[in-house]
């Protein structure tokens, strides 16, 4: 496909197309509802995925399920033309809800460790699933007003980054059509109805290690015989924070978060173990691995200093590369979104230290078969606008509950028509 080909949407048939669907509105908020309640921890999204395939063979579509574990893919296609992607992921978090909604999730899962914990949306893939179905249902209702074929993507483990890479590992290029372009949308605490752009680098690389520093343990009355690896992850985790203080420059954004610490059993047992997670968050590959050494110098010379029998164990995962947009493919769609968007809804922002592994569709490190793949992900509103000082549209409030926070609830409407015309528009913009 010609990125640099002369737009291809007729933008009155793109809103012919979007009036139409507004009859359905009901369907999908009842969709959103459920879906809502029901959320599911990433790899076991199977009532979501059943749901996601439904909508889908319901609205004329080839399915596929069981792609890259829980993944669903279905194929529309209608004549000779493009190949356009639209995804939308569909895992939940480990979160207890407190929306306080009569919808609100009061679902457990089991989480890896074969716990039985509370499970929420915090992240809005809920709301994803149902704009993305709502979408590819006006499109697929609305056959005459384009040509090409729509592959439409309901991926599961988002949130732990790894299920873009099991879709594609399973085929998701080569058992169905590849695509000329990808595009995504994310839910954020912006106002309802905002589109926020970046051409280029949108969204950091990420990478999850896991750590465990060894001790040698024994009674808290004695502690001059163990070696206490408590203290010394203690240690390790206060002098982390040095590698964005103190080692990276003001203009290379890094972000150093611990997350999880685990260790002991009891006040007066000093354990064998300590074991604790480090996220970072970097914006380009050659800061990621920068920071991947600091981790491991400064946790391996906290374990030496303190006389660990043996070095710390640092094993890494989750590990999505940066997110960045196909600078003519963003023009592309911002100019048709803004066809169909209230004036000044859809515009530019600045990058954000947050992550996504929709990147690894467009296959920057050439891991999987075939040349890369443009590609446009964005933000959307889902937030009440009247929640944030006026004429805030450009960026997130502290005021606002953001994502993975158990008070995260975008509203219904008109974030699910919204989210609807900005992938509809979209996707227009390239199929001829």
């Amino acid at each position: 496909m010609a990125l640099d080909a002369a737009p291809t949407t007729d933008r009155t048939r793109a809103a012919r197309v979007l009036d139409a669907a507004d009859t359905r509105d009901a369907h999908w908020r009842d969709l959103y509802r459920d879906l809502h309640a029901h959320p599911e921890l990433s790899g076991r999204e199977h009532r979501t995925a059943a749901a996601l395939a439904a909508e889908l063979r319901a609205s004329g579509l080839d399915v596929t399920e069981g792609v890259g574990g829980t993944g669903v893919v279905g194929v529309l296609r209608n004549g000779d033309g493009p190949v356009v992607m639209l995804r939308a992921d569909m895992d939940g978090l480990p979160v207890l809800e407190e929306t306080g909604l009569p919808y609100q999730s009061r679902h457990t899962d089991v989480n890896p460790a074969g716990e039985t914990v509370a499970t929420m949306h915090a992240c809005g893939h809920d709301m994803h699933v149902t704009a993305l179905a709502a979408a590819v249902d006006a499109l697929a209702a609305a056959r005459d007003a384009w040509r090409g074929t729509l592959l439409v993507v309901g991926q599961p483990a988002e949130e732990t980054a790894t299920g873009a890479s099991a879709m594609l590992a399973d085929g998701l290029f080569t058992r169905f059509p590849k695509p000329d372009v990808a595009l995504g949308q994310h839910v954020g605490p912006l106002p309802a109805g905002v589109a926020n752009h970046s051409r280029g680098l949108l969204m950091a690389a990420a990478a999850t290690l896991d750590v465990t520093i060894h001790g040698r343990g024994g009674h808290g009355s004695r502690p001059f015989v163990t070696v206490d690896p408590i203290l010394t992850a203690a240690y390790a985790i206060t002098r982390l924070q040095t590698i964005a203080a103190r080692e990276t420059a003001p203009e290379d954004p890094l972000v150093v978060t611990v997350g999880t610490f685990h260790a002991g059993t009891k006040s007066n047992i000093i354990p064998d173990t300590a074991t604790f997670t480090v996220n970072l968050r970097a914006r380009s590959d050659a800061s990621m691995t920068r920071a991947v050494a600091a981790v491991e110098r400064i946790v391996g010379a906290e374990a030496a200093a303190a006389g660990c029998p043996q070095p710390p164990t640092i094993t890494m995962r989750e590990n999505p590369p940066a997110t960045v947009n196909t600078a003519e493919v963003v023009d592309r769609v911002m100019a048709a979104q803004q066809a169909v968007m209230p004036g000044g809804a859809v515009r530019t922002a600045e990058p954000l230290m947050g992550s996504e592994d929709f990147s690894e569709y467009g296959l920057p490190r050439g891991r999987y078969a075939g040349d890369p793949v443009p590609y446009a992900f964005w933000f959307w509103g889902g937030m009440d606008p009247a929640l944030f000082p006026d004429g805030y549209v450009s960026g997130f409030s502290a005021a606002v509950p953001g994502n993975h926070t158990a008070q995260f609830a975008p509203l219904d409407e008109p974030t699910i028509a919204a989210g609807r015309r900005l992938l509809v528009a979209a996707a227009l913009e390239f199929l001829a």
